[in-house]
């Protein structure tokens, strides 16, 4: 499969493709949450919203994560190296413990100032994981 992804001209621009919508999954339906817990369309159950925008997160992570580690494996000695990919990986774990801190402070039923800011920590986090994605191909 590594050997496909390095010789078929399209196979590794595909994946960058599933990366991309991974992460548009995952950052969108952070976001549209976020919008949520700040106060915009409080007409919409905030525990509805979160259970339909969290599964569509959790899918997009998926997906990232499973792209992402097959890019990985193309190129792990290059990408080891690359300030900007660890730089990606240390926020990829703070942006996991934030939301372990979230749900298991049961943020979501509170909604309270602490909850806007773990919120808006995360898309902040979610933002500086992809420009360093992004910065990956230029360091």
């Amino acid at each position: 499969m590594f050997a496909a992804l390095k010789t078929h001209a399209w196979a590794y621009p595909a994946l960058e493709v599933v990366h991309i919508v991974g992460i548009a999954l995952l950052l969108g339906n952070l976001v549209l949450l976020e919008l949520r817990v700040f106060g915009r369309g409080a007409a919409l159950p905030v525990k509805d919203l979160a259970r339909l925008s969290l599964s569509l997160a959790l899918c997009g992570f998926a997906l990232a994560a499973a792209s992402g580690l097959l890019m990985f494996a193309t190129q792990p000695a290059e990408l080891l190296s690359n300030r900007a990919f660890t730089l990606k990986m240390l926020l990829l774990m703070l942006a996991g413990c934030n939301a372990a801190w979230f749900h298991g402070r049961g943020s979501l039923t509170r909604l309270d100032a602490l909850a806007r800011a773990q919120m808006l920590a995360s898309t902040v986090v979610w933002l500086a994981v992809v420009a360093c994605g992004r910065w990956i191909a230029y360091l």
